[in-house]
């Protein structure tokens, strides 16, 4: 999709955000006689034109599937997915930050192998399937490594990253003592690092996760998405998969949340969700302060009240994640969507924060983030008193 022709009625510089999904509140509909990833709307999400790749990563199976539906689409091999000086290591990508999300497909093996302990959304963060996306929320912390590109990178060895998955949730037998991740199950985050509902639109990375949990009674997979993908629904997680749909204010996402779901459709998707199987829980992320702040997440609080189903409440949770920023980052938006960085940059409230991985970080400072969070939780406990926090960070 090139911006230049994303439609009317955008400020000069802004993404348009219409040119995706038209932000109507109703669900996307399967192509008629097939699967929603042939649907056209999928393709104005993915129209894959130039695809990256390792040797090995197209030699694969998982690789030879992937572009056997991508007849036509020039392929560059790379000696890595991560040093690709045309994509990541140009500066002129930046404005182009959109378009090379919609276009360009890399592909990768995934050679480490790790799974880290969490504890906060999950007890552990597997090997991702993927690394970046096709949407391009304003605040994603995933490019901040990569430079002026932040495409999908698929990694082909999922037979691999599977038994790696396995063997680790076999090792750690049944799990004693309940957490605020989950009272019985281990939970396993398997999209740290990309939207899984997206990447089920180009491969069956997801679907082979899933249907690795199902068979996994001590653990749960888990995954965060912006993107409601009716596809997932036929994949039978038995109650071994969550999804955590995660949502903000609509206006905040119109902004920020560029190339998503509109926040009413990930919210009407939930039912759906859990009649298909899923556990289904909610981000409530990231919480952007700005002037009218807590009337807008007042309104969303009372949007989810009025219309989740029972069903849905009884077992729904929630994580609080207020918004964290990066100086590089905050340089790669001015280059792309500079409106995005007046809410997302606040140096009169923002303080340095060491992240986990090691990087400079922003965060609102510690007195404003507390009190922030405070006040969210007496929202939720006025608007949707069912909806549990699991955690607040």
């Amino acid at each position: 999709m090139d911006q230049s022709s994303a439609g009317a009625g955008s400020a000069a510089g802004e993404p348009e955000q219409q040119a995706l999904f038209g932000w109507a509140d109703t669900a996307p509909a399967p192509a008629p006689h097939g699967a929603f990833r042939d649907s056209p709307q999928a393709r104005r999400m993915l129209d894959v034109r130039e695809v990256y790749a390792e040797p090995a990563a197209l030699d694969s199976p998982r690789g030879q599937q992937i572009m056997a539906r991508l007849p036509g689409v020039r392929v560059t091999e790379v000696g890595s997915h991560w040093r690709i000086p045309s994509l990541h290591g140009n500066d002129g990508n930046a404005e182009r930050w959109v378009r090379i999300k919609t276009e360009t497909l890399v592909l990768g093996v995934k050679h480490q192998l790790v799974t880290r302990p969490n504890g906060r959304s999950a007890d552990w963060i597997a090997p991702g399937p993927s690394n970046g996306c096709a949407m391009a929320c304003a605040y994603c912390y995933v490019p901040r490594r990569k430079g002026y590109a932040n495409p999908i990178t698929l990694f082909t060895n999922i037979e691999a990253i599977v038994a790696h998955v396995r063997r680790h949730v076999r090792a750690q037998g049944p799990k004693t003592e309940p957490n605020q991740c989950d009272p019985h199950a281990w939970v396993y985050d398997i999209g740290e690092n990309g939207d899984c509902s997206v990447d089920a639109l180009v491969c069956d990375n997801t679907a082979d996760l899933i249907a690795a949990f199902r068979a996994l009674p001590t653990a749960k997979a888990s995954f965060a998405t912006k993107f409601v993908n009716p596809d997932l629904l036929a994949l039978d997680p038995q109650g071994r998969t969550r999804v955590r749909f995660s949502v903000m204010p609509a206006d905040d996402a119109r902004l920020l949340d560029i190339r998503t779901s509109p926040v009413a459709e990930r919210i009407a998707a939930a039912a759906d969700f859990l009649d298909a199987g899923y556990e289904v829980h909610f981000n409530l992320s990231p919480v952007v302060l700005r002037p009218g702040w807590q009337q807008d997440w007042a309104d969303l609080l009372t949007h989810l009240d009025d219309v989740l189903p029972a069903r849905v409440k009884e077992q729904a949770a929630a994580e609080v994640i207020m918004l964290t920023h990066n100086q590089a980052l905050h340089e790669v938006n001015l280059r792309w969507h500079p409106r995005a960085e007046e809410a997302l940059w606040q140096p009169d409230i923002q303080e340095t924060k060491r992240s986990q991985n090691g990087a400079l970080n922003v965060r609102y400072a510690l007195d404003i983030k507390q009190e922030s969070l405070t006040r969210l939780r007496r929202l939720l406990a006025e608007r949707a008193p069912w909806l549990r926090v699991r955690y607040a960070f």
